[in-house]
């Protein structure tokens, strides 16, 4: 038998030879480009961050306007997480602004006019939106009404409660440990220092449990005979996101230390990653975006997970809520105004299908900052709201268009 018989694989048809060597690197190649484009989101934030550094003057990158980004946005964050979940199974909440600026009122007649205790406050006020959830959620997956109309109502109805509640006033002040929530610092816990030592020990902690988390997976997907990223770019990666939180670390230390918003959404972030990534409950929401026929086909309650989805928004709405009363320190008529435009906005930036079915937490974090950047950006520079949400709009635009674009190119492979 001939060479050229017996090694058909490093010959073209012109007989000419084919170096392994070069389909090797051609498909590591391929593996990054494929890679970058998982990611995109992501390399988004960056060239949002570096394009509005150069355009402030590094103002954006200063410690406290890096802290004040978190603050000022970690109730459309809260959002986010429970907007998307309701996104990748097929549905949409309108009322969210609504839901927080009602459960705000609430809680300023607990803590305010009652005098109640600001822990039980707060208790009493997620168990509102939790409720609220419930009869939402009911009229939706046990009596059939689209989720789109249902929450409509809920917007009107939930507005006009808070304005009832309210009394068309505001109320205020609230008890200093429930303004934390919105305002608060874990700082100098340890003495008075130049640099925070524990906002850069939890930052180490969490760079070490990130490199042996990506490691284990790594390992976990080789020993299933899963095809793996080149080693050199896994390195890289880990290295760019170790640097990332260190510096992100680093401006917190050197302002006041961690927010308590940041505690409280890296809490639900490491919840409903687990969730929705590992949990039945997850890949059930998954399921039912997908394809609900087939999911009800193959047995899955659709009416409990759509049920328990809504109360979750309900619950995170009220958490938002929550959270913005504490930081003004006040309960007001325009509370929570856009605040369903903004989530929906960070989760579909993020990379949910307009379809549902497709959707991760991250991405609606990621989504959430990236409208933080362009807001806290674009204040700085003094460009005016209405420039703001045509800004804001054609950025939500472009990324449903990105999505549609995929899943056409997709369809015609």
């Amino acid at each position: 038998m001939s060479d050229l018989e017996t090694k058909p694989s490093d010959t073209t048809a012109a007989g000419a030879q084919v170096n392994p060597v070069d389909n090797k690197f051609t498909e590591r190649i391929s593996h990054i480009l494929g890679d970058l484009g998982k990611n995109g989101i992501f390399i988004a934030l960056i060239l949002v961050v570096v394009l509005f550094s150069i355009l402030t003057n590094g103002i954006l990158l200063r410690p406290q306007n890096i802290s004040n980004l978190i603050v000022q946005n970690g109730y459309i964050l809260v959002l986010a997480i429970g907007m998307v979940m309701v996104i990748i199974a097929g549905h949409i909440d309108l009322s969210v602004g609504s839901v927080a600026a009602f459960v705000g009122a609430v809680s300023g007649v607990f803590a305010v006019q009652w005098g109640l205790p600001w822990w039980l406050s707060i208790i009493l006020s997620l168990l509102v939106g939790a409720l609220v959830g419930v009869w939402q959620g009911f009229w939706i997956a046990f009596v059939g009404i689209p989720a789109f109309i249902v929450t409509l109502a809920g917007m009107l109805i939930f507005r006009g409660l808070a304005l009832v509640v309210l009394g068309n006033a505001n109320i205020g002040s609230f008890p200093a440990e429930y303004r934390a929530l919105g305002n608060g610092f874990l700082t100098d816990v340890f003495g008075e220092f130049e640099l925070d030592p524990l906002t850069l020990g939890i930052a180490a902690l969490a760079i070490v449990a990130l490199v042996v988390q990506q490691f284990r997976t790594r390992r976990g997907r080789q020993s299933y005979g899963q095809e793996v990223e080149p080693f050199a770019w896994f390195i890289a990666k880990l290295v760019l996101v170790a640097v990332a939180i260190g510096l992100f670390a680093f401006a917190l230390a050197s302002y006041k230390g961690i927010p308590v918003t940041l505690i409280v959404l890296a809490v639900l972030v490491l919840i409903y990653g687990v969730v929705m990534n590992r949990s039945t409950f997850g890949r059930h929401v998954y399921a039912i975006g997908g394809n609900l026929h087939a999911a009800e086909l193959s047995g899955i309650k659709t009416r409990n997970v759509t049920f328990w989805l809504f109360v979750n928004m309900g619950f995170l709405a009220a958490l938002a809520g929550l959270i913005f009363t504490a930081r003004l320190n006040l309960a007001g008529p325009k509370a929570g105004d856009g605040f369903e435009l903004e989530a929906i906005s960070a989760a579909f930036i993020g990379g949910a299908a307009v379809q549902g079915g497709v959707g991760t937490i991250g991405g609606a974090i990621i989504g959430g900052l990236i409208i933080g950047v362009l807001n806290n950006g674009m204040s700085i520079m003094g460009i005016g709201i209405e420039w703001q949400q045509a800004v804001k709009g054609l950025v939500l635009l472009l990324a449903v268009a990105f999505d549609v674009y995929n899943k056409r190119r997709s369809g015609g492979r």
